[in-house]
């Protein structure tokens, strides 16, 4: 499928139901309740939003995202870990989606105005910072070019959608999960030699049932 069917089409079953909560639960670490149960003046979570960015690759017609391996920080929650890229929410962003885009530009360097938005999926809480995230969907028409900033992120990993898609790349692995203070053994998606697990993998899986409807 070219990308502009496949761009128009994702557009089209956005607008439909999402898979949701049931859909981001299969890869949940920690079995957390919906992410608006969360919103209450007890936890007041922070406002974020990340970007699931796709284009074109220029050497066939496959889809592809990038995906961010964030800087390694002694103090960071995220520290070394792989996530789209975006952040909190700042008084100088007109929206969330707006987050999302000032985000992707300042960590990526791929200028905001080349991405349309065409979309979100379903919310996810991160109890161990307090972000309530919003993932937005954006679309490039072609590939972009990629500058990091080093200072928030270590390296880039461009995944084919239909990477996915694949059981074989789903798989468990140990981790240190902070929110415990101890190893635990997490859902994941292994691609491209990264383990991929916490939110980042949630929205993936929600993605991913969204790209099996589209025909």
């Amino acid at each position: 499928m070219m990308f502009e069917e496949f761009a128009a089409k994702l557009v089209f079953e956005l607008k439909n139901q999402l898979p949701g909560f049931s859909a981001q639960n299969i890869m949940d670490p920690i079995k957390r309740k919906k992410a608006n149960e969360y919103l209450n003046d007890t936890i007041s979570p922070k406002k974020s939003a990340v970007l699931i960015l796709l284009y074109p690759n220029s050497n066939d017609s496959a889809i592809h995202v990038m995906l961010i391996i964030r800087a390694k920080s002694e103090q960071g929650n995220h520290s070394g870990q792989i996530s789209f890229p975006g952040g909190g929410f700042d008084a100088s962003d007109i929206d969330l989606s707006d987050t999302a885009l000032r985000e992707t530009e300042e960590e990526i360097g791929v200028d905001r105005k080349a991405i349309k938005i065409v979309g979100e999926l379903s919310p996810v809480y991160i109890p161990v910072s307090n972000y309530h995230v919003r993932p937005f969907i954006g679309i490039c028409n072609s590939r972009p070019v990629f500058q990091i900033n080093s200072l928030e992120v270590n390296d880039l990993l461009e995944v084919e959608i239909t990477q996915f898609l694949l059981e074989s790349n789903r798989t468990t692995s140990d981790v240190f999960l902070k929110i415990r203070n101890q190893k635990v053994q997490v859902p994941c998606y292994h691609i491209g030699g990264e383990t991929i697990w916490g939110a980042t993998a949630m929205i993936i899986a929600e993605f991913s049932e969204v790209i099996r409807r589209i025909k």
